[in-house]
C-alpha cells in the first residue's frame, strides 16, 4: 500500500510484517483531518479488509503532540457550508469510520495529546484505544454551533456509555485519558514511551493468533454492539469457518506438541 497524500495533510501507511500503521499527518493543524484525508482513511480500510496478510491496524497521529484536533475546520467554509454540504461532509466522515469498524482485522487507536471532535470518532471506530498520560478527549461542537452527526454520537455512546457521552457533548469539556480509562473507553494509560511499546506488544500478540478466529470475534462484537443482523450473520459464517480451518488443526497440534502455532489464516 502506498502513502496517500493531500495538499492539506496526508495519511501515511507503513507495513511491518502483519501490522499496518496508519498515521494522520497534518502537524501544522494538530493532525486535523481534511477531506482528502477522510477519503484516504476509507480507502485504506477497504484495501486492508481485502488483504488477509494484514492482521492488525494501528491508527495514530503524526508525532506525539496530537492524535487529531478533529476535522480540518479551515476547509469548512467550502466543504461544509449549507445544510446539503454539511450532510455530504458528515457522510464522508461516517463512511471512513464505518470502513474502519468493518475491517476484518482489529484496529488500535494509539493516542497522544488531543483526541478531539471527529478525531474522537476515528478513535471510537477502533476496537481498542491506548493513550499516553496527558492526552485527552473532547467534542467541542456545542462551542462551535455546528450539528454533531447522530451516527457519530451513537459511536460515542457505545464506547463511553450514555451519561459520559452526554456530558462530553453537552459541556464540550475535556475528558482526561485517565478518566476515559476509568469508564472503560481506554484500555490502558501510560507514559508516551511505554504506551508506544504496549501498542506494539498488543499488536504482535493479536497478529500471532489465528486470523479467522480473531475476525469472527471482531464481527460478533461489532454485530452485538450495533444490532446489525448482516454483521452477526457474517460472524456466524466466520465462526464456522474457524472450526473447519487448517489453523484449527495447527492450533491443536501445536498445543499437543508444546510448540508455538504458525497460523496461516486458512
Amino acid at each position: 500500500m502506498s502513502d496517500t497524500a493531500n495538499s492539506a495533510g496526508e495519511v501515511l501507511v507503513s507495513i511491518d510484517g502483519a501490522v499496518a500503521t496508519v498515521t494522520l499527518s497534518n502537524p501544522a493543524r494538530r493532525n486535523a483531518i481534511s477531506v482528502g484525508m477522510w477519503e484516504a482513511l476509507a480507502r485504506f480500510a477497504h484495501e486492508t479488509h481485502a488483504q488477509s496478510d494484514i492482521r492488525v491496524a494501528i491508527i495514530r497521529g503524526a508525532g506525539r503532540q496530537a492524535f487529531s484536533g478533529g476535522a480540518d475546520i479551515s476547509g469548512f467554509a467550502q466543504a461544509r457550508s449549507g445544510s446539503a454540504n454539511a450532510r455530504a461532509y458528515d457522510d464522508l466522515v461516517e463512511n471512513a469510520c464505518l470502513a474502519i469498524e468493518a475491517m476484518r482485522c482489529p484496529s488500535i487507536a494509539l493516542i497522544h495529546g488531543p483526541c478531539v471532535g471527529a478525531g474522537a470518532s476515528v478513535a471510537s471506530s477502533c476496537d481498542m484505544r491506548l493513550a499516553s498520560a496527558g492526552s485527552f478527549f473532547a467534542v467541542p461542537a456545542a462551542r462551535l454551533g455546528l450539528g454533531y452527526d447522530p451516527r457519530g454520537i451513537k459511536r460515542l455512546l457505545r464506547v463511553m456509555g450514555q451519561a459520559a457521552a452526554g456530558e462530553i457533548l453537552f459541556t464540550a469539556d475535556r475528558f482526561t485519558a485517565e478518566r476515559a480509562a476509568q469508564m472503560g473507553a481506554v484500555t490502558a494509560v501510560a507514559s508516551p514511551d511505554d504506551i508506544e511499546t504496549k501498542a506494539r506488544e498488543i499488536a504482535a500478540r493479536i497478529a500471532s493468533n489465528a486470523p479467522i478466529t480473531v475476525a469472527a470475534a471482531k464481527a460478533a462484537l461489532r454485530g452485538h454492539a450495533t444490532g446489525n443482523a448482516a454483521t452477526l450473520e457474517a460472524a456466524m459464517k466466520l465462526y464456522a469457518s474457524a472450526d473447519a480451518s487448517a489453523d484449527y488443526t495447527e492450533g491443536r497440534n501445536a498445543f499437543l506438541e508444546k510448540r508455538t502455532p504458525q497460523f496461516k489464516g486458512r
